[in-house]
């Protein structure tokens, strides 16, 4: 049988560049062509009805049939005037990806393309189908999609993508993107009431994020050589290469041109659809990369992050490349994440993070501060997944541990507050000054970086660095939401309790902030977060270092999550236990997955090419003592390849019996079990023997592609 390893590098080195067509020379020509937001919207009907349609976005009015039935009319003109022949509602379910079921706009019996406005604003897919905790089951399976007017439609495949909540016949939210908009609304209604305490025409605080996605890209031949890939999204086994990451060769390199090639490509289908991608580059691990749109609304961030994703991998697949969207899909290297910028912005422009004007500034700083103090397992809850937890902790990766980074000057001024009561920031720019006559001054941000830092400021914005590259960015942007807009309720009571005994507004704000500045000190790191001081340190502190999924979640469940969450109306009690019991249950299936591939790669690939090893080297040194030579060299490979090789089927056999051990445990036991009894009692000890026998088995025999290959031969 032809080695698969082999064939893939073949395939691989025989691939050439393809070219990419651009539309224009000019993005701005092209921008949104594919895309149908408000700006169309309001060039497409009256004044009255696109005027209802943002009192619906503003103010959640129902939209009145009329109304639906005009914007209906004018999306199914654009889209059929594009070649568009179908539609349907895009929603985001907690399997984790986006889902679409597409339906005809021709009406056979009318002989014309038609688009209702009841069908635009709601279908019923079966929401017993999808993953659901329990809420919904087969004999009470009706669920709704309902149009999310706040997000463009757009067109992918010929096909008219309408976003959409999704919710069951109850009312209880079943995806990801009904529970942001809810802590949208939250965080609203709790900011802008703090800013009209510094400017009483503020109306509306909007969330803003920009989202970095960091990926991976090998050869199609690679990816279809390796089931762990297909199968899991990592590798599961690897050897190192002898080079890796060690040089920092590749980060901010020259693109080479077969990637180049796909990512224009992609860009220009990403920017056709409205995604205002705008950075590009090689990351810091071989075969990694960076895409990084501009900041947009959240709820549009969030949505277009799912879109590029699919995007991504639909452009890859036409350039011979898959792109790894996994934490980790390779050991030892740099994982990819998901860096979440966001920050607050008033209905007039104003960052609520920008250092300008200190008290408004600080108000919203150190609440932001606080409310990580208090909530921030909450966080950590939320950016847990069974592929997040391979990369929290290393590798430019925040650790498990949250914290919140300021840089110096910030940390500075907050010990100085803690220590005088004073309360008086300046903003005044300072250089670096380089001594080069032609270089000017360097103008100096007010922090520094810290890529350890789960959560750090970054000048005006916070970075939440722990989401995971596959994550849907919805559900740590809620959790973040929420506690903040909690955390400015709280403020907001604090400092009118004040005003009302007495105290001068400006006095009782500046009360307010001291008191929250000691309090939540706990919080605030500056050192490396990889450090085993800092796990020590942080003990200390009282903060929580849980590094596994199967325990990590259930702070998303805890008495205090719940009463926050119930408070702002992002989740009910039934609607969070419901997703807890979804997250578990998929940790403990992935985990599943992976144990079971494992098994079958090492069972199936490598003991075969491993035991043709053991035999060609019993036979050579066969003939090696017939003739006198030594062979001892030989025996030694025998005997440690031998020795690997029953290892392997020891662990293999082990890990199967725990496996059917626990699988008729309850969820949330199994979940558990999954983590301490395979997971971390049978993996590091499987992939080990695995990837020792890669370096003693045969090249031509070994039948899996290796990390040199797939890391650089592109």
């Amino acid at each position: 049988m032809t080695n698969l390893r082999l064939s893939a590098v073949e395939k691989a080195l025989a691939r050439f560049t393809k070219s990419v067509e651009v539309p224009s020379k000019k993005i701005s020509d092209y921008f949104g062509e594919n895309s149908f937001g408000l700006d169309k919207l309001k060039a497409a009907v009256t004044v009255d009805v696109y005027k209802k349609v943002i009192d619906s976005i503003e103010t959640g009015a129902k939209l009145d049939d009329v109304t639906a039935e005009a914007v209906a009319a004018a999306l199914k003109d654009w889209a059929v005037a594009k070649g568009v022949t179908h539609y349907t509602h895009w929603f985001q379910p907690l399997t984790g990806s986006s889902a679409e079921k597409h339906d005809s706009f021709f009406d056979s019996l009318k002989g014309v393309e038609r688009f209702k406005g009841s069908t635009l604003v709601q279908q019923e897919p079966d929401a017993s189908s999808f993953p659901n905790g329990g809420i919904r089951q087969t004999n009470a399976a009706r669920g709704y999609t309902g149009w999310d007017p706040s997000s463009p439609f757009f067109i992918v495949e010929e096909t008219l993508c309408i976003p959409t909540i999704f919710v069951s016949y109850t009312g209880d939210t079943l995806d990801y993107k009904a529970p942001l908009l809810k802590a949208q609304e939250a965080i609203n209604k709790a900011a802008t009431k703090v800013a009209q305490l510094f400017d009483p025409s503020v109306q509306n605080v909007s969330s803003s994020l920009g989202i970095e996605q960091e990926y991976f890209l090998v050869d199609k031949a690679f990816f279809a050589a390796r089931p762990d890939l297909y199968l899991t999204g990592r590798t599961l086994f690897g050897a190192a290469p002898a080079k890796g990451q060690q040089l920092d060769d590749h980060y901010f390199g020259s693109i080479a041109p077969r990637v180049y090639s796909f990512m224009r490509d992609f860009e220009v289908e990403a920017l056709k659809l409205g995604i205002p991608v705008q950075t590009r580059h090689n990351e810091v691990a071989p075969g990694q990369f960076e895409v990084a749109p501009l900041f947009e609304e959240i709820n549009k961030a969030v949505d277009h992050n799912l879109l590029m994703m699919d995007v991504m991998q639909k452009v890859a697949d036409k350039h011979d490349l898959k792109v790894l969207l996994h934490e980790k899909p390779f050991a030892g290297l740099n994982g990819s994440g998901k860096h979440n910028n966001w920050s607050l912005i008033t209905d007039n422009g104003r960052n609520l993070f920008d250092p300008e004007g200190s008290l408004y500034f600080l108000t919203f700083l150190v609440n932001t501060i606080k409310a990580m103090h208090v909530y921030a397992d909450m966080v950590r809850g939320s950016i847990a997944s069974v592929s997040n937890d391979h990369r929290l902790g290393a590798n430019e990766a925040p650790p498990a541990i949250m914290s919140v980074f300021l840089g110096q000057t910030l940390t500075d001024f907050l010990d100085k507050v803690e220590e005088t009561g004073e309360l008086v920031y300046s903003t005044e720019d300072a250089y670096m000054e380089l001594g080069i006559e032609r270089i000017p001054g360097l103008k100096l941000d007010n922090t520094d970086r810290n890529r350890t830092s789960p959560f750090a400021f970054t000048g005006n914005k916070f970075e939440l660095r722990a989401v995971g590259s596959t994550q849907n960015s919805a559900t740590p942007m809620a959790v973040l939401n929420t506690v903040v807009a909690e955390q400015l309720t709280q403020f907001a009571e604090s400092v009118s309790a004040k005003i009302e005994a007495g105290t001068d507004k400006e006095e009782a704000i500046r009360e307010v902030l001291v008191a929250y500045i000691k309090e939540s000190k706990a919080i605030r790191f500056e050192g490396d977060g990889y450090s085993q001081e800092w796990v020590e340190e942080a003990e200390g502190r009282g903060l929580s270092n849980e590094k596994d999924t199967a325990r990590a979640l259930k702070f998303l469940v805890s008495d205090q999550a719940k009463e926050v969450f119930a408070k702002h109306g992002v989740f009910n009690t039934r609607e969070i236990e419901a997703r807890y019991n979804v997250w578990m249950e998929i940790y403990a299936t992935k985990l599943s997955i992976e144990a079971t591939t494992m098994v079958d790669i090492a069972l199936t690939r490598v003991l075969p090419a491993a035991s043709t090893y053991v035999g060609k080297l019993v036979e050579t040194a066969a003939s090696a003592k017939s003739l006198g030579i030594d062979a001892e060299g030989m025996v030694t490979t025998i005997k440690e390849v031998s020795g690997l090789i029953d290892k392997v089927k020891v662990t293999s056999s082990a890990m199967i019996a725990d496996l059917e051990r626990i699988e008729e445990l309850e969820e949330e036991a199994h979940a558990i079990a999954m983590c301490d009894e395979i997971k971390h009692k049978h993996f590091d000890t499987l992939r080990a023997a695995v990837d020792s026998l890669e370096k003693l088995v045969d090249d031509a025999l070994w039948p899996l592609p290796k990390y040199s290959e797939m890391l650089f031969l592109k």
